[in-house]
């Protein structure tokens, strides 16, 4: 392992994520706390098998120092809190940072940047979906389907309702663009009812810890309007937001190409205007997985107010 001081004259702290993907997001949160005295080396964990992801990130937490620091997703620990040794675990052990929100997509599907994304996809920034506010409605539509859930995880009985279950109760099979995707959400909300429903007749045991549950996690910011920094991440990245974008980019490149045909360009120019704008069409779900425009995001900030704590206990220590 390289010396706490490398030759240049600098600290290197080696902060270990769960997997490669997790590189660059982490990167870009400790890139702003770097400087010519202190530098961050983001890695996965080095193991001889093929073993990775936050178990075994757990597993080094009796390794961690200052120069040795661990970045993982919070999943449901953040909400659960000292419900259970793993959740205690991720958020009192010193050197450990984690996400609050679910999972760093949740992060990359930050909901006041998702019109950037559209933007930086098609090259047409005309304003024809308001995604916060569809954001907004869809958080209120499966909040009681994700109080369900979540309950149901954290009393380790997801035979009850599984992610699987929940996945497929709250994914969107399409979007109606229209009235910023009423008619979908409105779809949407007889799925959640009469799912909510039916486990309400099979576990009525349960009804009133549920909504217990609700009020509980409400204290940690949990609220009706903004379910989806909780919920599983790539449930929301893959069976939400994608959806959304895939939809609004679609007419927004056909609106854009519409604009090209009906200005005054013909022939070969008109042609090469129309290779042009499609040569600088970017995929939608690349640009998403690039996505940096969430540090307003309120959970963010409460992340790097705890790594602003432990760089400050840093630099105090070398004066």
């Amino acid at each position: 392992m390289p010396s706490r001081y490398e030759t240049g004259g600098y600290r290197l702290v080696h902060v270990f994520v769960e997997g490669y993907d997790d590189v660059a997001f982490w990167r870009n949160i400790f890139d702003d706390f770097e400087t010519d005295r202190l530098k961050f080396e983001i890695s996965v964990p080095p193991r001889d098998d093929l073993a990775k992801g936050k178990k075994v990130l757990l597993g080094m937490i009796p390794e961690c120092s200052e120069d040795r620091i661990l970045c993982m997703d919070s999943d449901f620990d953040y909400m659960f809190q000292n419900f259970n040794e793993q959740s205690r675990q991720v958020n009192q052990t010193p050197f450990l940072f984690h996400t609050y929100a679910y999972a760093i997509e949740n992060y990359l599907c930050y909901p006041p940047s998702l019109h950037r994304i559209c933007v930086k996809a098609t090259k047409n920034d005309t304003l024809i979906f308001d995604f916060e506010r569809f954001m907004t409605e869809y958080s209120r539509t499966i909040y009681p389907l994700f109080l369900w859930y979540a309950f149901s995880a954290r009393q380790d009985r997801e035979k009850a309702f599984s992610l699987f279950e929940f996945r497929s109760s709250v994914r969107l099979n399409y979007l109606d663009l229209r009235d910023d995707g009423n008619e979908t959400l409105l779809w949407l909300g007889r799925q959640v009812d009469k799912r909510v429903r039916s486990l309400e007749m099979n576990y009525p045991d349960w009804v009133d810890d549920v909504n217990a549950f609700g009020r509980e996690i409400a204290k940690f910011g949990v609220t009706t309007d903004n379910v989806y920094f909780f919920m599983q991440g790539h449930t929301l990245l893959d069976n939400v937001v994608l959806i959304l974008l895939n939809a609004v980019c679609e007419r927004l490149r056909e609106m854009a190409i519409e604009r090209i045909v009906s200005g005054t360009k013909q022939g070969i120019s008109l042609k090469n205007e129309l290779s042009n704008y499609n040569n600088s069409l970017r995929n939608v779900r690349e640009v998403l997985l690039d996505n940096e425009q969430y540090k307003e995001c309120f959970l963010y900030q409460r992340l790097r107010k705890d790594i602003e704590q432990y760089v400050r206990r840093l630099i105090e220590k070398e004066r």
